[in-house]
């Protein structure tokens, strides 16, 4: 079946449609990673967008839930050079067409994806639409250019879980049976925000030794601490992060009295929550090779990352330092508060599949809460 992609500047792509038919807008951007298809599907923070991997052929290891970010997919769209015609892979359980079939996501493939990377990189991420079912290029573009893009929208509402839940799980291994994945010594209680967490973030803190409790995006600082918790993480997300200020002023409530640790939305959140500002970025970074330098050792890390929002260096300021700088095009990559022990990254140090350079992170999260 045909299928068409509009971009809101008038950029038209013509392509085969696969996963599910229908027409869906929103914010276009693309992810450069090689492998790792199915959490980009699964991460919550891509609500709100429809991606594009750079890499050409996709869905040729299938997919299966262990690996999953979350229980369903959450983008909008899904575009590809070319879909594999074979699911290869002694874990899969089902092939990428059926999965988004079954999640309601409409696919495109059979379109040039490095044009499009080009095109999306010189003219900046923008509200898109794709269509199995409107044949009128125009008819699409008008409706790209109407839609509602992501700045000051709360993405975080329609992610965040709806009750508290304790997690358990620790990461997938191999040699582990699946009942048998949980280590077995857990010395700190963490209190987790949910602004659309991945479950690689919970499996981590997991294996690191930590009782997770997983809360909503809004519950009141005042409950977090009446469960004496060690340490409080702040999740990733998606969309703006001044789109939640009951977040900020939450977290505003908690970093002088217990120990934060913030990757990615949760990092945005909190330097608002220290004064410090955010701003839309050109096309985002989304994928797995985005170097990125710690300050203090002057040590280069290879990592994943996924943001569409930056922080504003020039206003980290006072007690705040920034930590950490993408050294593709000097933006802000971490910052830490010189007096109480709260930090954040921009970066994802779970990264599943990825680099692992960052991982230490979460030990660094359990000496604060030791040191506390």
């Amino acid at each position: 079946m045909k299928a068409i992609l509009a971009l809101a500047d008038g950029r038209i792509f013509t392509g085969k449609s696969f996963g599910a038919t229908g027409e869906v807008e929103a914010e276009i951007v693309f992810n450069t990673s090689m492998s790792g298809y199915q959490e980009v599907l699964t991460d919550p923070s891509y609500c709100g967008q429809m991606v594009v991997m750079t890499y050409p052929l996709i869905g040729n290891y299938g997919v299966n839930p262990e690996d999953f970010e979350s229980d369903r997919a959450y983008l909008s769209g899904f575009i590809v050079k070319e879909l594999s015609g074979v699911a290869s892979n002694w874990r899969s359980s089902g092939n990428l067409d059926e999965f988004l079939k079954e999640q309601g996501v409409v696919g495109i493939q059979g379109i040039d994806t490095r044009a499009l990377t080009r095109h999306i990189r010189e003219a900046g991420a923008q509200q898109a639409v794709i269509s199995t079912e409107t044949a009128d290029p125009e008819k699409l573009v008008q409706r790209a250019r109407q839609s509602v893009g992501l700045v000051g929208r709360d993405l975080v509402k329609e992610v965040t879980c709806k009750a508290p839940y304790a997690w358990t799980e620790g990461e997938w291994a191999a040699n582990r049976e699946a009942d048998k994945r949980v280590p077995p010594e857990k010395s700190y209680s963490v209190i987790v925000y949910d602004f659309g967490v991945k479950r690689n973030i919970l499996r981590k803190l997991v294996e690191a030794g930590c009782r997770v409790q997983v809360v909503p995006a809004s519950t009141p600082p005042e409950e977090v601490l009446a469960a004496k918790p060690d340490g409080v993480f702040l999740s990733n997300g998606p969309g703006d992060p001044a789109g939640v200020p009951y977040a900020i002023q939450n977290v505003k409530y908690l970093v002088d009295k217990v120990p934060v640790f913030g990757i990615c939305l949760g990092h945005q959140i909190l330097t608002l929550a220290l004064g410090a500002k955010t701003y839309k970025l050109r096309f985002g970074h989304h994928g797995g090779n985005q170097p990125v330098m710690d300050l203090n050792t002057r040590k280069v890390e290879i990592t994943a990352q996924n943001h569409g929002f930056a922080v504003d260096g020039d206003s980290v300021a006072g007690d705040v330092e920034v930590t950490f700088l993408n050294l593709n095009d000097r933006t802000v990559e971490g910052i830490r508060h010189k007096t109480f022990p709260v930090f954040s990254v921009q970066y994802h140090p779970e990264a599943s599949p990825g680099p692992h350079d960052a991982d230490y992170l979460f030990q660094k999260f359990l000496d604060l809460m030791k040191g506390s």
